[in-house]
């Protein structure tokens, strides 16, 4: 696997989860990658383990400098950046009237905002080169909505736009930008209490295909979007949700059961 030989990658939020996984396959598929987050000791001991091609960059993604710092870093290192993943993201399970005003700021600053500011941080060197990839991570929360997660969709929404926009100001420099849109994943933040997957599975009857995701199916996308194989995939939105947004699965019907 060598789809992105010769490339330099920055993954924020990569030091763990879809990060981690997104990371691990991009430094087997031959980038360099720039693994971008504020877990430190985690970060660290991956860009350990991954060897001479993958670096530990400390990055909050809601911070200007930093995300300025990260880019010359990248650029010094290894002197240009190729692809960006804006994958970092927090999630919040509360109904509206029951969210705080700084509760609604934070994940908006970080799944948002975050994304915002690493476009705008990378699209210079990219256009200057005249070609990149960005990768924006949603969610099918920004596709359609839940209940008890009006923060969160309302960021994820926000993504979706965000990168309709980027893809209609970058994409005549060289610069393709899709969204990815991942249904439920098997991550520390939707799982945090490390439940075995059969048990998770459990709360997926609904879904075509019945289970919980995981990270390295939405790693495999991300991958495909930032190499040369998708040359010609600007402004998608790309659901990697075991059909859930397709709609609802009755596993039996009335007069035709087990349909």
């Amino acid at each position: 696997m060598e789809e992105l030989t010769g490339k330099v990658a920055i993954v924020t939020g990569g030091a763990r989860g879809m990060g981690e996984a997104t990371s691990r396959l991009f430094v087997e598929a031959g980038a360099q990658v720039v693994i971008a987050d504020v877990l430190d000791a985690e970060g660290g001991r991956l860009a350990q383990e991954l060897g001479a091609n993958a670096v530990y960059r400390h990055l909050d993604v809601t911070d200007e400098n930093s995300w300025a710092s990260a880019v010359a870093a990248t650029v010094a290192a290894w002197g240009q950046i190729d692809i960006l993943i804006n994958n970092a993201g927090v999630l919040l399970f509360k109904t509206l009237v029951d969210t705080s005003k700084a509760e609604f700021e934070k994940v908006l600053s970080v799944n948002l905002m975050g994304g915002f500011l690493g476009i705008r941080a990378v699209a210079p060197h990219m256009i200057g080169r005249g070609k990149g990839a960005i990768v924006n991570i949603s969610s099918v929360d920004g596709i359609h909505g839940a209940n008890g997660l009006g923060a969160y969709c309302s960021s994820k929404w926000g993504v979706r736009g965000l990168t309709r926009v980027a893809a209609l100001e970058l994409g005549h420099k060289g610069i393709r930008v899709n969204s990815v849109h991942p249904g439920g994943v098997d991550t520390f933040m939707s799982n945090p209490d490390n439940q075995p997957r059969a048990e998770i599975d459990k709360h997926y009857p609904d879904v075509p295909l019945q289970r919980i995701g995981v990270p390295e199916e939405i790693a495999r996308v991300s991958l495909f979007l930032a190499s040369d194989a998708a040359s010609y995939v600007c402004g998608a939105e790309v659901t990697v949700d075991g059909g859930m947004v397709a709609g609802h699965y009755y596993r039996s019907l009335p007069g035709a059961p087990g349909v």
